[in-house]
């Protein structure tokens, strides 16, 4: 009888070796694009791009670069639309995280544009802020166990809803606000993403580059791997996606094999009216938190949950390190401020009176915030999405200075004329910090001019409001057969997109 040899010693060492070296083999390749994609971020915008001919109309389901580029009108259309929104939770309008600030800039400016809202959330703890204009419909319902939206019970409401006068002429999701298992056979949908899985494998790379050794080993990147490919499966049910980054875009085509025809790029954008700059605030800011008048004196800021995927372990360190080395003239010179709440704002105190956490800020604080400050700092270690903050202080003429990550270099910090950027690590961080002490406050202010000229032209809510409308109008049009040429758009003379 021959011998089994499915599990000789040999057999396994060869299948446990093949196994081994598949690991290393993906794990390399995926640093090594993420560390090509840095590069490629940071110089594409000195990549010469293409001229439309006015007379070639642009089609727009199609055009792969940021809707924030082109120019829709401000006045609204003839067509006014019927919307469904779902989006897990509807925040009260000064305590919203990313993806809830996106979903309430978004659809006030909608609402004041005259279309009607349907909005599917769930109720809070707190009071829903539901007070706003009459087309603003809200259909409530409890959490899950999870705090997610009740597929089964949002689905009916929005069937009801849907067979009630007109049915909906598109439906937006906020992420997987509406599952796939419920998307999959709405044609009229576009889902917006504010970070992907594939994103987040570079965070979870950095979380173990900046691991203390005492740190157990986390697991995070096997299960990242497994959810990627789930995301891969799924996300082609939903009809149309919208990328909030130049990077998740260029992802969703090339990693999720996603159409050209269903990826569109929307960066976010923020209140123009209510971040800009107003140097009268921020002289009055810093006074009423105590920072001394000085010619010299530069103050730093930053913003969001003080949590250690925010970067606030390394920002620590490098705050230390610094003040440590230098000697008292130079602390009363350099004033940090933080707003926001969290475990690190504890140890933030403990560097000594020239810093200062002041907490959550409203909206309103917010705005003199940024006014207030020289420089607004972002040492997150997630390269996910697209910060508000950064845009919130670009848009206030402040320059930024931000992890090196190919959603922040290729959409925000994309030349080093509007703001610094760094690896996530102590010394890099360090590096920069001290760089942009060195620069002095004539250097950040010209630099803060650069920043706001780019976030006029993009980061504008009413820039991504108009885009996200035309879409609108585009996939109603397409998905209804009316007449209309809302999928096409007329470039003006010598634009380049």
């Amino acid at each position: 009888m021959e011998k089994d040899q499915s599990s000789s010693p040999a057999t396994v060492f060869s299948f446990r070796s093949f196994c081994c070296i598949l690991v290393i083999v993906s794990s390399v390749s995926s640093i090594s694009f993420f560390y090509w994609s840095q590069y490629y971020y940071s110089t594409r915008s000195s990549f010469s791009l293409p001229l439309y001919d006015q007379n070639t109309p642009i089609n727009l389901l199609t055009y792969t670069s940021a809707w924030n580029h082109l120019t829709f009108s401000s006045d609204p259309p003839k067509k006014l639309l019927k919307i469904a929104l779902f989006v897990k939770k509807w925040p009260q309008r000064n305590l919203a995280g990313g993806l809830e600030r996106h979903a309430l800039t978004l659809h006030l400016a909608l609402a004041k544009r005259g279309h009607e809202l349907h909005i599917f959330t769930t109720t809070t703890t707190n009071d829903t802020n539901t007070t706003t204009f009459p087309n603003m419909n809200f259909h409530l319902s409890r959490p899950t166990s999870g705090g997610y939206l009740d597929q089964a019970l949002v689905w009916n409401q929005f069937q009801i809803q849907n067979s009630t006068g007109k049915p909906f002429d598109v439906v937006h999701t906020e992420s997987v606000g509406l599952m796939h298992t419920r998307a999959k056979n709405v044609k009229n949908l576009a889902v917006s993403w504010h970070g992907i899985a594939y994103e987040t494998i570079h965070s979870d790379i950095i979380q173990e580059m900046v691991r203390s050794p005492e740190e157990q080993r986390s697991h995070t990147l096997t299960e990242r791997s497994i959810k990627v490919a789930d995301e891969v499966k799924f996300f082609p049910r939903y009809s149309h996606h919208v990328a909030t980054s130049d990077h998740c875009g260029d992802v969703l085509r090339r990693i999720y094999m996603i159409p050209d025809g269903r990826v569109h790029v929307i960066l976010n954008g923020v209140d123009e009216q209510v971040f800009k700059p107003n140097p009268a605030e921020g002289k009055a800011f810093r006074h009423k938190v105590g920072i001394p008048e000085s010619e010299t004196a530069l103050v730093l800021g930053m913003a969001g949950r003080l949590v250690k995927d925010k970067g606030h372990p390394i920002m620590f360190e490098a705050l230390s390190q610094i003040f440590a080395e230098q000697d008292d003239a130079f602390r009363k010179r350099v004033h940090v401020i933080v707003a926001g709440d969290g475990p690190w704002g504890a140890r933030y105190r403990e560097l000594g009176s020239n810093l200062l956490v002041l907490g959550p800020l409203k909206q309103s604080e917010l705005a003199s915030f940024y006014n207030a400050i020289d420089v607004f700092v972002n040492p997150t270690l997630r390269a996910q999405g697209l910060d508000h903050t950064l845009l919130e202080a670009t848009m206030s003429g402040k320059p930024v200075m931000a992890t090196r990550f190919a959603s922040i270099t290729g959409s925000v910090i994309v030349g080093p004329e509007m703001g610094y950027t760094f690896s996530p690590t102590v010394s890099s961080l360090k590096d920069a910090l001290l760089n942009v002490i060195g620069d002095g406050r004539k250097t950040l202010e010209k630099k803060g001019q650069m920043a706001r000229q780019r976030a006029l032209k993009l980061f504008t809510a009413t820039k991504m409001a108009t885009a996200y409308e035309r879409l609108f109008l585009c996939i109603s049009n397409s998905t209804s057969n009316e007449d209309g040429d809302y999928c096409k758009y007329i470039p003006p003379p010598h634009f380049s997109g």
